[in-house]
Order: structure tokens, then C-alpha cells, then sequence
């Protein structure tokens, strides 16, 4: 998927490392009011499917992963998917990112999972999960080493592995720490010995897969040379050796994914020059006869000229002999697509020639055009073991399946894996939910329990929203800014049911879109520019619908513009280069400075005004806490009832109320969750529980103005949560 983490992004020593086993916290109540329902509002996956597993003894069993959505169980007979990971929580942020899952043959009910999203040395270290009742509960073993499942390579096979001698011994290949070994089932684990040695910025083992009783592991750091082993095997849980023969050159760099066709004891391996998702250009497919060493060059088309690609998922049929499918990668001028092949790899036939895609279940897969593609990174690729012809296949967006090899549709429902930046409840109109996202850009939620009908926002169509405003005064009048090939902000007259783009941009949109803000009467609007990597830019401000745009010198570079509800000629910004909050009475033309001593040089702060109420400001300094405003900033107050705030929002006021709910991603003496106050802060209940965390929720938080007690919730990976008391 994407870029798509937090702000703030050891090796096994000796040879063996102790990991603590600790069992997850029961469900909280003591710290909760009224028992809320927590629920996914459908979008319809989003994000990078980057590996599937069926089980192989019994049927109807299936397990998905996803780079840094958690992971997820399939039940046929219901057709959806039950995410497994929610129960993680704010500490645990970097674990939603899923490396690999394992199954056992033998015992149907366990799963294991090897969490980490990043390797990186601002990121925690990866943990493994085990469950004896299909992902219901877990034990969890911490790992002294990182992983990396939004990192290159988080496509290739599964690392983790149940040793087919031994169900009490598991292998995980890590990518900078080599391999290591469980004997317990996971509960502690040690480096075993493995002749390649880890390259401390590599890939490190790509895929551990049985064949038979040998495991056999891709190593991705190596030429493509003879010299330098990609592919390892051992047949007796000790001693690991290089496979003979392999294939060898650019095209078979790094090993992808292996698949072991047990009814005629071929081994079929996918090849790329890169471990992609991204820079693979060249790749092919071979197949090893386990029983006599010989290797057989089956790839069905050769990389070429403007055609670049290399390959990624495969799986073989488990009911058909010498029945296998493989996928192509990174392949953008012809469209990436699967081969299948019922004859061993002699033969193959593009399943994407004669596919019909259906996507009316979730029409944002046609990405602003007339018919959907079929896919782009595809690496998970999967065949039912009861069902010949029930594949699936993930994409960067989706999951989709077919029963007939020809029609195909997404099979996606249960898993949401929207990384989540905005949030708008209307006060008024059919959606009670608008949202900007990574990836797919805003999205109008004619209903919650549906994917939009409108798909993603066009005209124009953005990648990543970056910005989503509308007039306080004038519900009708919304604004986006994003990142897009045919114009970087646009205008709804509708509530945000149909789009138009400004008439004009400043040069600068292009290439750093930032946040925007529009006044209460929809009059002004105030952009500002942040470039990718992080560089502010001036603002610059329009009172003509985007059709001219000059710059605000006096506004703070990078900052968030705020539009006081009430007065139109009143703009609110902080500073948190130097801890000022600065304001504009003459409607966004010059900014001063007000209050000023505050928390600075954090990123992550939020800066709301109470709907409704001019001037009432409130200020999340993340663990500086909670500070209020009823001056417009001339003064601030440090909330004493908030250790910590993230994120805030409001919603309908109490019944009896005056004052809307208050609604806080943050911590108070009950710990880090997601909070309602009814009482302007004086007070907080606990409204999530220790099942429903999500990992990092710290982008965004707003109540329903139409409901009380209704509250969205932007996660990082898991989409929009909403809750409601029930």
C-alpha cells in the first residue's frame, strides 16, 4: 500500500532469546459508561491485500494479511471477513502491520501470526500471536528483532512457517536477523543456523514453504549469481543447503513466492529482479521436480522492451495435478494479470483476456474512469483446495475472487484497510459521513453499511486527500485538496455528492497540497503547502471560488488553517514551530500572533473550534495535553481532567445539554482510548474497549451533529470505526 504511518516511524543476542509471553488484556469496563457498538462503515478494502491463505484441512477456512490493516479470517458461509488484530492498541501501533500467517495442517483451529510493520530503527519490534481457537483469543511472544510488512518485499511469500515434521516447531525468516526457530510453539524463539548472512538494509528470507517433509526458504539478498545462493533447503530441520541448479541471472534475482504441487512434486517458484511491490521490471517463473533436482524454465512471458514486470503470487491446485496460477507485477503498460496453467507449466492462458470484473459492490475500483482495471500488485494469489475454480487474488485496493475462472468480483466484505486523514459529519443532507483518505481520496458515505455509490470523488479523481473543509454557514459548500494528476483542489455545491475543480491553482499545489480551510459563509478559502517531504510553503488564500489565489506572507509556513464557525472574517492557525497561535479578523488576508508559550516543535497537534461558538478554541498538544480557548486565543487553559490528546472532535450535545459532546482520541487517568465528554471536559467516559483499538488512531475523531452519541473514528489501516451507545 502506501505511505501510510505515523509521524514517528535489537537483535537476537547469543544464540537463543527468551520472548516474553504475555496473555491480552481482558475486555475494560470498570473505566466505560453505557456499552458502546463499534462497527466498520464499508468502503470495501482499500489497501494492499499482500497475502492469502486457504487452509488446507478444511474447507471454507481462510486467512488474509494486509501491510498495515491487521489480519483477517474468512468464513464461507457467511461470506465476509472477521478482522483478527482490533484488540491492539496505541503501543502497539507498529504490530497492525501483518509479515506472515501460518497454519497447521494437523490442528485446524491454530493460527499464528508474525506482526511488525516497519524495520526501521524509530519502530518497535515485531511480535508473533498464536491461537488455538482460529484468531478468537491469542497468546503473544515479543520478538527482539523488527518487521517489516509495509516495507519492499511485503508481497513476497509467508515467512512464518509450521514445520511439516513437527507441529510444535515454527520457522520465521526475518529480513536483517536471518532465521529463526520455535520449539514451543512459538513462545520463545532463537536464531537458528542458515548459511546466508543478513544484510542489515536487505530483504533477508523472502518465504519459508513446505514441500513435503523439506522446507525450503527464498533469500532476497542475494545477484542472481551461482556464487550467491537465493534458495535454501533442508530436509531435516537442521542443516540448511543451497538448491542445486537453480536458475540464475537478473530475471531470477530474488524469489518471490514458491508453491509445492504435492500431486506431482514440483515445486513452481516465482522470480523478479526486485522484491517489489514497486521497481520490479524483469522476472520469470521455474518449477523444480523435487524428486530428481531437475529444474524446468516455465515462464509465460518474457519481460520485454516497454513491457516491464516480474512475477509474483502463485498457487497450484491441490485437487488437479500439474494445475497452477501465477501473477505478473509492477506491470503498467499492458496490465498486470494471472496465468494459469493445467499441463505443468508448458502451456499458459491469461485469465485477464476473458474476465469480467463486476464492481458494483464497490464502484471506487473504476478510479473516476468507465470500467475497472484488473489489478496492480499482484502477489497474493490463492486457489481453494476444495474448489478448483474458486481463486482469489489481492491487488494495492482490493481482493478479488472468482468460481468460474471468468467472472470476477471483489470478495472483500468484513475487510477495511483505509488509512484514514479526515472526517466531516454534515449537519445536514443525506450522508452522515464524508471522509478523506490514503490512496482513494474522498469518498461520500451515502450509506455506512455500503461502499459509496459514487465511488471516489471525482473530477478530480485524488490519490491521497491531504485537505476537507466545509462552510460552517453553508453545509452545501465543501472543499478537498490531494494529491492528483488533473488538479490538486476542488469545490462541491451538493454536500459533497458532485465535485468541480477550482479554476485555477496556485503552482505550488502541484507538487506540495496541503491542508485547506473555508470561512463560515463559504466565501474565502485558505490553502496552505506542505511538500512530501515535509517543506512548508507560504499560503495562499482566495475569495473567488479558486479562480485567483495570492499568498499570505503573515500566515505561519505549513500550518493548518482553522475557520471560526460564526464569523466569517475570523481564521484561527497554530504554530507549533514556535508554540503561537495566530489569528485573521479580515478574513484571511493578514494573520497576528496571540497566545503564545505554548507546546512547540510537535507535529502532531490538532487545533478544533466547538461548533456553533465563535471564538472557542481548543488545542491538542498530544502529551502536553488538552488546552481551551473561549477568547479566540488571546488565552489558553490547560484541561486538567487530559494527560494526553491526540485528536478531538464533537458532536450532538447530551440530551439536556447545551454544550456538544466532546469526543477525544487521548489519554486521562484510565489510560490511552477514545473518550466522550458531555460536559465540556469536565468529565470523560471510555466509549472503546480493550477489543476495539486499532492500533494508531491519533488522525481524526468527530461526533454525528445529528446524533448524539454517534462518533467516527479515522484509523491508520482499519478505516472509518463508528461507535454507538447500545
Amino acid at each position: 500500500m502506501r505511505t501510510s504511518g505515523p509521524s514517528r516511524r535489537a537483535v537476537l543476542a547469543g544464540t537463543a532469546a527468551v520472548a516474553a509471553l504475555t496473555a491480552l488484556p481482558p475486555l475494560a469496563a470498570a473505566a466505560t459508561g453505557r456499552t458502546y457498538r463499534w462497527r466498520t462503515a464499508v468502503m470495501g478494502g482499500t489497501g494492499f491485500v499482500t497475502g492469502v491463505l486457504f487452509h488446507p484441512s478444511v474447507r471454507g477456512l481462510a486467512y488474509a494479511r494486509t501491510d498495515i490493516g491487521g489480519a483477517y479470517r474468512w468464513d464461507d458461509r457467511t461470506g465476509r471477513w472477521t478482522p483478527l488484530t482490533d484488540h491492539l492498541g496505541w503501543d502497539d501501533w507498529n504490530l497492525l502491520g501483518v509479515e506472515a500467517v501460518a497454519v497447521d495442517p494437523a490442528h485446524p483451529n491454530r493460527v499464528y501470526l508474525a506482526l511488525g510493520t516497519y524495520a526501521q530503527s524509530w519502530a518497535g519490534n515485531g511480535a508473533v500471536l498464536r491461537s488455538d481457537d482460529r484468531g478468537a483469543t491469542w497468546r503473544r511472544a515479543d520478538l527482539t528483532v523488527k518487521l517489516g510488512a509495509n516495507e519492499d518485499g511485503r508481497g513476497c511469500g509467508e515467512r512464518l512457517l509450521v514445520d511439516p515434521r513437527d507441529s510444535d516447531t515454527l520457522w520465521l525468516g526475518t529480513r536483517h536477523d536471518g532465521l529463526l526457530k520455535s520449539t514451543d510453539r512459538g513462545a520463545t524463539w532463537r536464531t537458528a543456523d542458515f548459511p546466508a548472512d543478513p544484510v542489515a538494509t536487505g530483504q533477508g528470507i523472502t518465504f519459508l514453504v513446505a514441500a513435503g517433509r523439506s522446507v525450503y526458504a527464498g533469500w532476497g539478498d542475494s545477484d542472481g549469481t551461482a556464487e550467491r545462493p537465493n534458495l535454501y533447503r533442508t530436509a531435516d530441520g537442521t542443516t540448511w543447503e543451497p538448491v542445486p541448479g537453480r536458475p540464475t541471472g537478473t530475471a531470477a534475482k530474488v524469489p518471490i513466492r514458491a508453491a509445492y504441487d504435492c500431486l506431482t512434486r514440483e515445486l513452481y517458484v516465482t522470480y523478479a529482479n526486485a522484491p517489489g511491490p514497486n521497481g520490479q521490471s524483469d522476472g520469470s517463473v521455474h518449477k523444480l521436480r523435487t524428486t530428481t533436482g531437475a529444474w524446468t524454465d516455465v515462464t509465460p512471458v518474457r519481460p520485454g522492451g516497454t513491457d516491464t514486470f516480474g512475477y509474483g503470487g502463485v498457487a497450484v491446485d491441490a485437487r488437479r495435478p500439474g494445475t497452477a496460477v501465477v501473477s505478473t507485477n509492477n506491470r503498467w503498460s499492458a496490465i498486470d494479470t494471472l496465468y494459469r496453467t493445467t499441463d505443468g507449466g508448458r502451456t499458459w492462458t491469461s485469465l485477464k483476456d476473458t474476465a469480467v470484473l463486476d464492481v458494483s459492490e464497490t464502484p471506487y475500483l473504476k478510479w473516476g474512469e468507465d470500467e475497472p482495471k484488473f489489478g496492480w500488485w499482484i502477489q497474493a494469489v490463492a486457489v481453494d483446495p476444495y474448489d478448483s475454480r474458486h481463486l482469489v487474488y489481492g491487488t494495492g485496493a482490493t481482493l478479488y475472487g472468482t468460481r468460474d475462472l471468468r467472472h470476477w468480483a471483489p470478495q472483500i466484505r468484513g475487510l477495511e484497510e483505509t488509512s484514514v486523514r479526515q472526517l466531516i459529519s454534515p449537519p445536514a443532507g443525506k450522508a452522515h459521513l464524508i471522509s478523506g483518505n490514503g490512496d482513494i481520496g474522498v469518498m461520500y458515505h451515502d450509506s455506512l453499511t455500503a461502499s459509496p455509490v459514487r465511488g471516489m470523488a471525482a473530477n478530480p479523481v485524488f490519490g491521497t486527500a491531504t485537505g476537507l473543509a466545509q462552510a460552517a454557514a453553508r453545509s452545501s459548500y465543501v472543499v478537498r485538496a490531494g494529491w492528483g494528476d488533473h488538479g490538486n483542489g476542488a469545490y462541491s455545491n451538493d454536500g459533497g455528492q458532485t465535485w468541480a475543480p477550482f479554476p485555477a491553482q496556485p503552482a505550488i499545489a502541484k507538487d506540495a497540497p496541503g491542508p485547506i480551510a473555508v470561512n463560515a459563509d463559504g466565501s474565502v478559502l485558505l490553502w496552505s503547502f506542505v511538500h512530501w517531504d515535509g517543506t512548508p510553503y507560504p499560503a495562499q488564500r482566495s475569495a473567488d471560488n479558486g479562480a485567483t489565489w495570492s499568498e499570505v506572507t503573515s500566515f505561519p509556513k505549513g500550518a493548518t488553517p482553522v475557520a471560526d464557525p460564526v464569523e466569517p472574517a475570523t481564521f484561527y492557525a497554530f504554530d507549533t514551530a514556535t508554540g503561537t497561535l495566530h489569528a485573521s479578523t479580515d478574513g484571511g488576508l493578514t494573520f497576528d500572533a496571540r497566545a503564545g508559550g505554548l507546546n512547540s516543535g510537535d507535529k502532531e497537534f490538532q487545533l478544533a473550534v466547538a461548533p456553533g461558538r465563535s471564538g472557542d478554541l481548543w488545542l491538542s498538544l498530544k502529551g502536553n495535553g488538552l488546552y481551551r480557548s473561549t477568547d479566540g486565543g488571546a488565552t489558553f487553559t490547560k484541561v486538567p481532567s487530559c494527560r494526553a490528546s491526540y485528536t478531538l472532535g464533537f458532536g450532538k450535545a447530551a440530551p439536556g445539554a447545551s454544550y456538544p459532546a466532546v469526543y477525544l482520541v487521548g489519554s486521562t487517568d484510565s489510560g490511552t482510548a477514545v473518550y466522550r465528554s458531555d460536559d465540556e471536559a469536565e468529565t470523560w467516559v471510555r466509549i472503546n474497549d480493550d477489543q476495539h483499538q486499532w492500533g494508531w488512531i491519533g488522525a481524526a475523531v468527530t461526533g454525528d451533529p445529528r446524533i448524539h452519541g454517534r462518533v467516527y473514528l479515522a484509523t491508520n489501516g482499519r478505516g472509518v470505526q463508528y461507535g454507538e451507545p447500545v
